[in-house]
């Protein structure tokens, strides 16, 4: 289940725990006074390093990245 934050009207945040379908948009704290919920963007997507989108998702299509070995090729002029 994911974690909600709900800010209190003295400033602190407040963390608890609700199902997606059961989500309030605000909650009573012990003390009567109401915490309204924090809509926030949520992490950010972080993509490091040269060559993680060509050897992992091919930008050029599905070429195979792999070089050709000297073995595949001498079968597969047998086989003809």
């Amino acid at each position: 289940m994911p974690t909600y934050e709900f800010r209190a009207p003295d400033g602190s945040v407040i963390e608890r725990i609700y199902k997606i379908s059961e989500v309030p948009d605000a909650v009573t704290l012990e003390d009567g006074s109401v915490a309204t919920r924090i809509i926030s963007g949520g992490a950010g997507l972080l993509f490091k390093g040269s060559g993680f989108y060509i050897t992992d998702y091919g930008k050029d299509g599905k070429k195979d990245q792999r070089p050709a070995s000297s073995s595949e090729t001498k079968s597969d002029t047998k086989s003809e």
